[in-house]
């Protein structure tokens, strides 16, 4: 009997992960789309400037990820000090998941802020370029299209005309 009830908490656990790492891409498209297409353009602005026109590593945009950090850091300490509120350890989980997700496919596939991978080929792979090649294409806070970045819309995955020649 113990063992069924552990073995339910744990699937409850890794159910409660991976739907956090599911919703945080709505969250983190609302966030693109109405927080930093918004008025936290004055943060986000310089991550859509032409990489000659930065200055140093660092952009003001990666501020964001200190931001995100916050709920994940108090879902771990709020989660972890009560077995009633054990849940939201796992919610905190899902964020830190959905966070490295983020930063490996953002900046380090996509911007090639890190040299770790340069070159995925997929369909999925190039459908997620192509969004965030047209989310780029637009440098001023409106306007903006492709403001998520797992859930790729369809008309991605066709290939461009430049691609088919």
């Amino acid at each position: 009997m113990l063992a069924e009830k552990q073995i339910f908490m744990i699937l409850t656990n890794i159910l409660i992960t991976l739907g956090t790492v599911i919703v945080m891409e709505f969250v983190a498209w609302l966030a693109h789309k109405y927080i930093m297409h918004g008025w936290g353009w004055d943060w986000h602005e310089d991550h859509h400037k032409p990489h000659f026109e930065k200055e140093g590593f660092f952009e003001k945009n990666d501020l964001f990820f200190l931001v995100f950090a916050i709920p994940s850091a108090a879902s771990y300490m709020i989660g972890s000090m009560s077995e009633s509120y054990s849940w939201l350890f796992f919610v905190g989980v899902g964020i830190s998941i959905y966070g490295l997700i983020y930063f490996l496919i953002h900046d380090v596939y996509i911007h090639q802020r890190f040299s770790w991978f340069k070159q995925l080929d997929s369909p999925y792979s190039r459908a997620i370029l192509r969004a965030h090649g047209a989310h780029h294409s637009k440098t001023g806070k409106e306007d903006g299209v492709s403001f998520g970045l797992l859930f790729v819309h369809p008309k991605y995955f066709k290939k461009s005309s430049k691609e088919r020649k």
